[in-house]
């Protein structure tokens, strides 16, 4: 039988009744809820990433290498998991001074408070569970797919030509070690976010700890271990090496393009407000409109500046176009100028294409110039969205990482190659390293027979 019209009043009035008197500690309740499922929910769309950069990579690459890219995406990311959990967190965020946190400062890494285990196991200490403001494995959880996000920017540029384990290994010290001190010095409270008495280093969410942390640490990585086999002539031209999958590369670029709502929308740290709300509306939508910015700048000019128009450059332009905004999506009633930023940012990728063909420098998939150069400029550009920035003090910030990230990196490449070697052998970056490390192919039904005395004469041309 269906209630009377009275009985919905009286359902009605008792309904309000009840949510004036719910306790003030309900809100926070539900801001907790909120907050920490925002970010696990925004951690999945960034770790999704991953399986990006690896569609990416893989079909950037030649078909003798893809299985290979796909194996050192999965490695990665896994290092990554258990090294930031029991080194990394706590060496970012805890007890930070000036330039570092303190590690094992929680027992076996950073995991959650006793407060948090009492209240589930008892619900005691429900009040200082609350008064954090999130879970704190759900922000471990996201700061850990940031981590593996850098790796994968390294893993692009110098395939094809190192030996697996001695990647691992530098994957190792990256996310142990380089990035929570970039991330303590910045974003854990160090030095760099308190420079001045006024102003502090600004990165939303990454175009210089994250992007340009793994550009800097692949670009030490590409000049100590050097071009491909074949890829630059004796006569300084460009031996051409055609993607073995190029439908496979545009999915990645996609899914990466996904996956950035994730990176930028789950950075408000936050979702338990309408104003937070708002804000990350905000950050999505800049976020959009500079990613197709920086594809259509590509598309423009990229005739103009290599001479063709390049699907690849222009799935690069995007991924520059995203990096760029990325230090600075938080603006509001000003879309036109994250349209700005990412085409600079796209621009800025094209012309560093172009220059690194012209100094000889291998980056297999373009990643120097789409996540380090176009994250020095969306540093900087922040100085345009954000009145509490200082271009002083961004420049001051992009100098540190990139110093101290690019030193470490190369000393970590150096030792690398030094102890374990670096390099694969002439053999196996000709025959591939699917069939000489895994023992399998990619696309066995496709299996090219080498011309050997082509690649005789590539070899010869090189030396």
């Amino acid at each position: 039988m269906l209630p009377n019209k009275t009985t919905l009043r009286v359902l009605t009035l008792t309904g309000v009744l009840c949510l004036v008197a719910l306790p003030i500690s309900a809100d926070q309740n539900l801001g907790y809820v909120l907050n920490s499922f925002s970010f696990l929910i925004w951690g999945v769309l960034v770790m999704w990433m991953c399986a990006g950069f690896t569609m990416l990579e893989s079909g950037t690459v030649r078909t003798k290498n893809a299985s290979v890219i796909c194996l050192k995406n999965l490695g990665l990311f896994s290092i990554a998991c258990i090294t930031y959990y029991i080194i990394g967190y706590d060496l970012m965020y805890t007890d930070v001074t000036q330039f570092i946190g303190r590690p094992f400062t929680t027992g076996f890494g950073h995991g959650p408070s006793a407060a948090e285990i009492a209240h589930i196991t008892d619900g005691a200490s429900s009040a200082e569970v609350v008064s954090n403001g999130y879970a704190t494995m759900s922000d471990w959880f996201f700061q850990m797919v940031f981590v593996a996000t850098t790796a994968s920017i390294v893993s692009g540029a110098l395939a094809e030509r190192v030996r697996l384990w001695s990647f691992f290994a530098f994957i190792f010290i990256l996310v142990s070690f380089i990035y929570p001190v970039v991330g303590a010095m910045t974003w854990g409270g160090g030095f760099l976010a308190e420079l001045t008495e006024k102003h502090g280093f600004i990165d939303f969410a990454g175009s210089t700890i994250v992007h340009s942390t793994g550009g800097w640490a692949a670009l030490a990585g590409v000049l100590i271990v050097g071009p491909r086999i074949g890829k630059f002539r004796k006569n300084g031209t460009v031996h051409p090496t055609p993607p073995s999958n190029v439908p496979l590369v545009t999915l990645g670029v996609l899914i990466l393009w996904l996956g950035w709502m994730g990176f930028n929308g789950g950075s408000v740290l936050a979702m338990d407000s309408p104003a937070n709300a708002t804000i990350m509306s905000d950050v999505i939508a800049n976020t959009v409109m500079a990613g197709a910015a920086g594809v259509l700048t590509v598309m423009a000019l990229s005739k103009v500046i290599l001479g063709r128009m390049s699907l690849l450059a222009v799935l690069n332009g995007a991924i520059a176009g995203l990096v760029s905004i990325t230090a600075a999506p938080d603006f509001h009633d000003m879309i036109w100028l994250a349209i700005v930023i990412g085409a600079v940012g796209g621009l800025l990728c094209l012309i560093t294409m172009r220059l690194f063909d012209a100094i000889k420098i291998d980056d297999v998939v373009s990643a120097i110039p789409a996540h380090l150069v176009a994250g020095i400029w969306g540093t900087m550009a922040v100085c345009f969205t954000n009145a509490d920035s200082s271009l002083w003090v961004q420049f001051v910030g992009i100098v540190v990482v990139g110093a101290f990230t690019f030193t470490f990196s190369w000393i970590a490449w150096y030792l690398i190659d030094l102890i374990f070697g670096l390099r694969i052998s002439a053999e196996t970056e000709e025959l591939g390293q699917d069939v000489t490390e895994l023992g399998m192919e990619t696309y066995p039904e496709f299996v090219q027979v080498i011309d050997h005395e082509m690649y005789a004469e590539e070899t010869e041309a090189t030396n």
